[in-house]
């Protein structure tokens, strides 16, 4: 499959509603404890910067940040489970480093479990820094998660 997104353009474009059931089936196969569509659409209705990435008619991953004051909170960024490991979620980075600074944004921020070091070790090549933990802040199987706070300048 790698190979035909080689020989293919991707891009990327807004998500909306009308993409939210291909969005949600991706989300599904990616975690043990998804966003439901109602997160999806509770963050498009607040204006958050939603992003899809494509190669053809292929949804690659996609992502969702917050603006805030002079910073920008990456809440969800996913590659579709048979697509990772080909640098997607790299281009995906950049993409919201450079939407960020266009925002004047000085700082992006994040939260990971601390159980997922396969995303922690992509944001930290990508430049991310441990600042903190979150206690219990993430639904598990039978209990609550951690977070790892990590943080980027910008």
């Amino acid at each position: 499959m790698s190979a035909v997104f080689k020989t293919m353009e991707a891009g990327f474009e807004p998500m909306n509603e009308a993409n939210l059931d291909e969005v949600v089936a991706i989300e599904r196969a990616a975690y043990a404890h998804p966003w439901t569509r109602g997160n999806f659409a509770d963050s498009l209705r607040s204006g958050y910067q939603a992003q899809l990435l494509y190669a053809g008619d292929t949804l690659l991953g996609y992502f969702v940040a917050m603006k805030g004051v002079d910073e920008v909170h990456l809440l969800n960024i996913t590659v579709a489970p048979s697509c990772q490991g080909q640098g997607w979620g790299r281009v995906m980075l950049d993409a919201l480093a450079i939407w960020s600074r266009g925002q004047g944004a000085q700082w992006l921020w994040l939260e990971v479990r601390t159980s997922n070091a396969r995303a922690q070790e992509v944001y930290l090549r990508y430049g991310y820094r441990r600042v903190g933990e979150r206690k219990s802040y993430y639904p598990a199987d039978g209990g609550r998660e951690d977070a790892i706070v990590m943080s980027f300048k910008l």
